[in-house]
């Protein structure tokens, strides 16, 4: 009788297994709009696949992260990305890397990756960084991290970073897609082509119309 409850025991949670990986893969593009005829489709979840006996080293390499880079923008920073755009080999693996460059006082402003969690690393400098959790709470995790520290921003969440030193700092960062993906918040609600309605906008942030109409006309810079 044991040895029957057991068989049962071990179905079911073949069962449940099976069907727990038998959901959608994530997505690796905003959308897909199905379409009937193939031929005006376009390949989706990753790339192509190169025939693996033509694959070269190249196709798992990227050089100059150690180059710091240009911080002298609006927000003062840089991020510089090494997704399956600058390193073919990442095509299905799903991670990614980037490197960012503050400028004193410059930030990475308040973002989300809609396709990934972010653990990052800071090689140099001090930065205070944060994520704010959904809704209903919106509870904020900050923390200074120093030379050293490791800080995770969970996947779709909104965080940031800002350099509190008086000199420049660089953080190293991971994530878990080939396509990440980002949304700079001020830049998505400011900054949409075409505009959101200023009245939208002006109710949503409890602001007046010409407040929200000035921002609207001003040049949000993407330092992706």
């Amino acid at each position: 009788m044991k040895a029957i409850h057991f068989l049962v025991l071990f179905v079911v949670l073949a069962l449940s297994s099976s069907f727990a990986s038998a959901s959608d893969p994530s997505p690796l593009q905003d959308f897909c709009v199905a379409i009937d005829d193939y031929k005006n489709g376009v390949f989706v979840n990753g790339k192509f696949c190169k025939d693996p006996k033509l694959a070269t080293p190249d196709d798992f390499f990227f050089s100059g992260l150690n180059i710091p880079r240009n911080t002298s923008n609006p927000v003062g920073s840089t991020v510089t990305p090494v997704n399956v755009a600058q390193i073919a080999g990442l095509n299905t693996l799903g991670v990614s890397l980037v490197r960012i460059d503050y400028a004193p006082y410059g930030q990475n402003p308040p973002h989300t990756h809609p396709r990934a969690s972010e653990i990052l690393v800071v090689q140099e400098g001090t930065l205070y960084v944060g994520f704010v959790t959904s809704n209903p709470e919106n509870k904020l995790f900050t923390k200074i991290l120093h030379k050293g520290d490791v800080f995770v921003f969970p996947i779709g969440l909104i965080h940031f970073q800002f350099n509190i030193g008086k000199t420049n700092a660089v953080a190293f960062a991971g994530l878990s897609s080939q396509n990440p993906g980002v949304i700079t918040i001020a830049n998505a609600v400011f900054g949409s082509d075409p505009p959101i309605n200023p009245d939208v906008l002006a109710r949503a942030f409890q602001l007046e119309r010409n407040v929200v109409k000035s921002l609207q006309a001003k040049f949000w810079w993407d330092n992706n």
